[in-house]
Order: structure tokens, then C-alpha cells, then sequence
């Protein structure tokens, strides 16, 4: 192995940032893996903007071997890129349309440890070379990550403890964790029992190193840091991209700010008419009930004087604590404690009728009042309107019946949870869905609960003057609470001052923050995660339209197509997209083309809408020779037509397109995409065609 190591300290250098250990399997029946020698691991976090990478080197010490690398991804986190070493070549993986291979290798059912290990969102990717005996194989995966936030804490995990795959020890296990931040960093402190071979903090960046040499991994990482509490407002964080080449039309800027009131007790916070919705149907049994009542007694105990409230229990059958909210008081909570303390899971799944409960208790609310329901559940809907389109009307025209605006918080329990429901229904009603694992409840719930039990802004809206900011993200602001950040990614085509002004409303009267920054009219290359940053948010806010259309409808394949060329212009996994074989990096591509993407430009087409007609025209800013290919696509991904240029040097080329497919005939009225792949990146147009 000492071999091995020797390599890992020649390639340290070109490993910035962290995840995970990976899983190289052969057969994850028997099961039969790679053996792990060493990973190195190096996370960079900008406020709590996580980029990170993992190297992971792995032995063959039998026979030659098919490998499929699997990996423990979170459901937060996004991959952006992944390359791995062969023969001592890298490769780098390309994003390519159609969702990923989830199979695992061998016969019969996967081994019950390795499935535990991966988790409920792994990434996988299959290694298209065969890996010989005695032979190395390293995988690099970088993924980017918002981190959790609660009150000026923010909690980083690396889920180190690799003993349900190998139980030996690795040569060498190097973490790494860089932080820098606008804010003031109190403190930086290791949850995790690893020896600490440094760790500084110098106020407005902090770093914490741990290397071990011949040690089982066998303990996750645990990190917290605290941001002052007085340094509050908004902070920006803007660049342009990196490459002289930006993958679309929105403009060669990217920012995402960050913005939260003061936490202090002179903030007062908005009062709350809340439902707090309990599924206790029969799959809740055991310990998720017992977790379930103790999350109900946490909230129920932690309201506030002035809050309304009530509690609903449901499987086949609907029962509420009171017929409508009631006001919060010793003698209510310490009913409403008791109440809890009964619950028992039985029966079947309701949500459609658990819903008309919960909702019209709400007509007599106002707007003036933060409106909250939090739900969970563990199961598919079994009784009442099972299908999802009609109980997702169902929910929504009860909202719009009740002339209330209700924020509705979904958590999702365990792998039988209906996530698509969950999500258009939250996303619908200005909230968010999330997942946990069984045994979670407790602590997440509870946790998200203390985030949004002081509101301080409501029906948020953002605007920019001058107005040089588009394609913001999300679409819909979240209302703004005590200690809870509100994130906003975005994109401008200059650069310069401008005022960012946050409005809505606190106790039925207008409010408005105003904030005047500086967005970067050059490369600020410490904030090159951001382009990231903005792809992930888009594709979220699409997929939330996506999953509320029928997938065989035009509208949702048009969605599909954007989503997928979105995923592929910046490198950032979708659904609907996966990592390939196929190499596009330019250590063996074979690619007629083979320049930096700083090398060329995408300037469009025109005009755009066309008819019958348009122009697609690229720059070339480097001397090549050779043949470059242009893909027409259609809402559906097909592509429909291949026109091909002679490159002859430098300059720029025009690419006429006569809105036919490659049979010659004339294509219907609609949306196409073009896409131009040209050394690690691949470049994407919208056009818009009109008969």
C-alpha cells in the first residue's frame, strides 16, 4: 500500500473539497467491493455555501472486475462534477439526459448493510473500464450544498463512518475544512471525537485539518459553527462567470443573497394561527408514533402567548383537538398535552380528508397572522382521493376557499412517503417538503419548528432598482422568521450599485428593508460555486411545475427538455440527468475540438422567435481546425436535426437553421433547444419557432 500512498500525496493538490467515502461495488449481493486505501476529503465553505469534493482510492486485490461506484449523496446536496483515474489516466464523466441507473450489480437482493450505507438518494455511476488485479481506481465526485442554518449556527456532517462496508483500516484519511464568512465567526468547534491536527479562527475565516494514517474509518465529522448574532441584514454574494462563455442568455452575472432579520427580543414576532396535522395510521406504529407524540408535545409546549392553535390526528378516520384554533394558554397547552399523550397508530391513510378538516378552520383567520400548518406523514394516501392530480385540486381549492394565505410545511417519513404530493402540495400553499428518515422525526420536526415559530415578514417580495436583476429563484418567497435565513439566487448582465429592496407585511402594515450593494462586474473567484447555486435553484423551482402536469402533456415535456438542458449547460444533476461514461474531459476525449471553454462563445440566434428561418452564431477565440456539430432538440430531448461547420480559425460563425429536421421536412410551431458540446462543457439556446 505504501506504493499507493505515495500516489495520494502527488495528487493531494488536486483535490479541493468534500463528501462522503464512495462504494466501489462488484457484486452488492455477496457482497464484494473494492477495498478502500484512502480518501481525501477538503470542504470550502462561503457563509453557509458548501462546495466540496472527495477522492476516493480504491485496490483491486481479486480477480478483474466490472465496478459500479456508488455513492451516499444527500437529498441537499446537488452533484456537479466527477472524473476517475484508470491506468492512471483521469477521465472526466459527462451529464447526459435520462435518469440514472439504479441498479446494483450481482444476483439476488443487494446486501442489507450496503443499501443502509447508500442511503435513500445515492448517486451511482458505472466505471466503463475494467479494473485489474492490483489495479488503482480513484473516483473524484464535487457536489455543492446550502448548509443548515438556525439562529447564527450552521451544522456540516460528513458522514465518515464507512464500518458497514469495510471494517479495516485505510492508509490515509485527510479532512480538510475551509471556512470564510461576512460575518463574524464566534466560535468553530468538532462534535466529532477525531484527534484535530489544527484548527484556527481568525474572525472572518476559520479552518479545521484532521489526518489519520492506518485508521478504520469508522466516525462520522461533525462540524459547528456560530455567526455573530449582531452582524444581521443582507449579504451578497456576486460574480461573473468565470469563463468568457456563459452557457445561456441571462446575462454573464450571478448572485445569491442572503438575507435575515435580528433574532434579538426586540424583534417582535407575528402571531400564528397553527395546525399542527399527525398521521397515525397503521405503518406509524412503534417508534414513529412514540416520536411522533413527543414532536407534538415539543411545539405545543414552545408557541407563543398570542398564538391560536389546534391539532389533528388522522388515519381513516379525522379527529381534531377542538373544533377550530383555540387560544394558546397553560390551561389549553396542558389540554392539548394530554390529548397527545393518547395518540396510537392504527388504520389507513386519509390526507384527502384530513385536509378538509384542517383547512376551513381557517376562514376566520387573517392576514395579518402568520398561517401555518405543518404535516407528516409516512405513507401513500389509501382512503378517500388516492390519485394524485385530483388531491392536489383537492388541497388547493380548499386553500382558495378559505381566503386565507396558509403556509404549509410537508415532512415526508420514511421511503413510502409521496414526495411528488408532498411537494406540489407545500410548494402550492408557500412552503416546503422534506424527507427524513424513520428515525428522525423527532429531531427534525422539532428543529424546523423552532425556525418558524417567529415569523417577522410576511407575503415577502423582492425588487432591484435599477432593475438589472432576472431570473430570481425561488420564484415565490417564503415568509422571513426569527434566526431563519431567506436565500435568493439570481442573475445580471452588469455589474454596479443597486438597491435591493424586501417588502411585505408584519401585525397588517406594509414593511420595507432596503439594502444598497455592489454586485462584481469581474471574477471574484472565490464565489465560483454561484452559477451552481443558480442552475440548482431553477431546476428546483421547474421541477415544482414540472410535477404538477400531467408528464405525458407538451407543457410538461417542454419543462422535461429545459430541465435536462439546464442540467447539461452547467454541469448540475437533474432527475432527469446522469453521469456517463462518454468522456468530455480533455484528458482522452477524442473530440475534433479540443479547446478550454474559454476558448469559445455562444452568442445566440436571431432573429428568435423565427419564421421560417433563424441564425445560431458562435466565436471562436482560438486558432482551430476541424469539424463542429450543432444538435437541434425538441421539447421531448429528440434530437431533430445535425448541422455541422468547418472551423477554419479564429473568428465568428454563422449557422443558418431553415426550421426543418434531418428528413427535409418543415417542423412544427414550438420550442427547440441547440447544443454545441465542446471540451468539458456543453453550451445550450433556446429558440422559439413560429409558423
Amino acid at each position: 500500500m505504501k506504493t499507493l500512498f505515495a500516489l495520494t500525496l502527488l495528487l493531494v493538490m488536486y483535490a479541493p473539497r468534500l463528501f462522503a467515502n464512495g462504494v466501489a461495488m462488484i457484486d452488492a449481493h455477496t457482497p464484494t467491493y473494492l477495498e478502500l486505501d484512502s480518501t481525501l476529503i477538503e470542504v470550502s465553505v462561503e457563509g453557509q455555501i458548501s462546495t466540496t469534493r472527495t477522492t476516493q482510492y480504491f485496490i483491486n486485490t481479486g480477480a478483474d472486475a466490472t465496478v459500479k461506484y456508488g455513492f451516499p449523496l444527500s437529498e441537499q446536496a446537488s452533484a456537479v462534477r466527477l472524473r476517475w483515474l484508470v491506468d492512471g489516466v483521469w477521465r472526466t464523466a459527462s451529464v447526459t439526459g435520462g435518469s440514472q441507473d439504479t441498479t446494483l450489480p450481482g444476483g439476488g437482493a443487494p446486501d442489507a448493510d450496503l443499501v443502509a450505507y447508500l442511503g435513500q438518494t445515492p448517486l451511482f455511476f458505472s466505471i466503463p473500464q475494467h479494473i485489474g488485479n492490483g489495479s488503482v481506481l480513484a473516483v473524484e465526485l464535487t457536489y455543492v450544498e446550502l448548509l443548515p442554518y438556525a439562529f447564527g449556527d450552521v451544522s456540516f456532517r460528513y458522514p465518515g463512518d464507512y464500518h458497514l462496508i469495510q471494517s479495516g483500516p485505510l492508509e490515509l484519511q485527510r479532512f480538510e475544512f475551509f471556512l470564510s464568512s461576512q460575518r463574524t465567526i464566534d466560535s468553530i468547534v468538532v462534535l466529532s471525537g477525531h484527534t484535530i491536527d489544527q484548527i484556527t479562527n481568525n474572525g472572518l475565516s476559520a479552518s479545521v485539518g484532521i489526518e489519520d494514517h492506518e485508521q478504520p474509518a469508522g466516525e462520522d465529522y461533525l462540524i459547528r459553527y456560530t455567526l455573530n448574532s449582531n452582524e444581521l441584514g443582507l449579504f451578497v454574494y456576486s460574480t461573473v462567470h468565470a469563463d468568457t462563455v456563459v452557457p445561456d442568455t441571462n446575462g454573464k452575472g450571478y448572485m445569491t443573497f442572503i438575507a435575515e432579520p435580528d433574532p434579538g427580543p426586540t424583534t417582535e414576532s407575528i402571531s400564528k394561527v397553527f395546525t399542527l396535522i399527525i398521521d397515525r395510521s397503521g405503518s406509524m406504529s412503534g417508534t414513529k408514533i412514540v416520536q411522533a407524540r413527543d414532536a407534538a408535545a415539543f411545539i405545543v409546549q414552545n408557541l407563543n402567548p398570542g398564538d391560536r392553535f389546534n391539532l389533528i390526528d388522522f388515519d381513516d378516520i379525522i379527529t381534531s383537538f377542538r373544533p377550530s384554533h383555540v387560544e394558546y394558554t397553560t390551561g389549553t397547552r396542558d389540554s392539548a398535552l394530554a390529548y397527545i399523550s393518547s395518540l396510537s397508530a392504527r388504520g389507513l391513510t386519509n390526507i384527502s380528508g384530513v385536509f378538509s378538516t384542517a383547512v376551513p378552520q381557517f376562514a376566520t383567520a387573517s392576514d395579518s397572522t402568520a398561517n401555518i400548518i405543518i404535516f407528516f406523514t409516512d405513507g401513500q394516501p389509501t382512503i378517500g382521493i388516492t390519485a394524485l392530480e385530483p388531491l392536489v385540486r383537492h388541497v388547493d381549492s380548499l386553500v382558495a376557499a378559505s381566503e386565507t394565505r396558509i403556509n404549509l410545511f410537508c415532512f415526508g417519513i420514511g421511503g413510502d412517503a409521496n414526495g411528488q404530493l408532498l411537494t406540489l402540495i407545500s410548494s402550492h400553499n408557500r412552503g416546503l417538503a422534506e424527507f427524513l428518515g424513520t428515525d428522525e422525526l423527532y429531531s427534525r420536526i422539532t428543529g424546523f419548528y423552532l425556525t418558524i415559530r417567529n415569523p417577522v415578514l410576511l407575503n415577502s417580495h423582492i425588487s432591484f432598482s435599477p432593475p438589472v436583476v432576472s431570473q430570481v429563484y425561488p420564484d415565490s418567497l417564503p415568509n422571513l422568521y426569527k434566526g431563519k435565513q431567506m436565500i435568493v439566487a439570481g442573475r445580471y448582465e452588469e455589474g454596479g450599485a443597486v438597491e435591493i429592496t424586501l417588502s411585505g407585511t408584519a401585525f397588517g402594515q406594509p414593511v420595507s428593508y432596503l439594502y444598497n450593494v455592489v454586485l462584481s462586474d469581474t471574477v471574484v473567484t472565490g464565489n465560483q460555486f454561484l452559477p451552481k447555486i443558480w442552475a440548482k435553484r431553477k431546476i428546483e423551482s421547474l421541477l415544482v411545475h414540472y410535477y404538477g402536469l400531467n408528464p405525458a402533456s407538451p407543457e410538461a415535456a417542454s419543462l422535461k427538455a429545459e430541465i435536462i438542458a439546464i442540467s447539461k449547460a452547467y454541469g448540475v444533476l437533474s432527475p432527469f440527468t446522469s453521469f456517463t461514461g462518454v468522456v468530455t474531459g480533455v484528458e482522452d476525449a477524442a473530440d475534433v475540438v479540443n479547446q478550454r471553454p474559454a476558448d469559445f462563445a455562444l452568442l445566440g440566434n436571431y432573429p428568435n422567435p423565427f419564421n421560417p428561418s433563424t441564425t445560431i452564431r458562435v466565436q471562436l477565440n482560438v486558432s482551430t481546425f476541424g469539424e463542429l456539430e450543432i444538435r437541434i432538440y425538441n421539447t421531448l430531448g429528440q434530437v431533430v436535426r445535425v448541422l455541422r461547420i468547418v472551423l477554419h480559425g479564429r473568428g465568428t460563425y454563422e449557422i443558418p437553421w431553415d426550421g426543418r429536421g434531418n428528413d427535409g421536412h418543415d417542423l412544427p410551431s414550438g420550442i427547440y433547444f441547440y447544443g454545441i458540446e465542446i471540451g468539458n462543457s456543453v453550451f445550450v439556446g433556446k429558440m422559439n419557432l413560429v409558423r
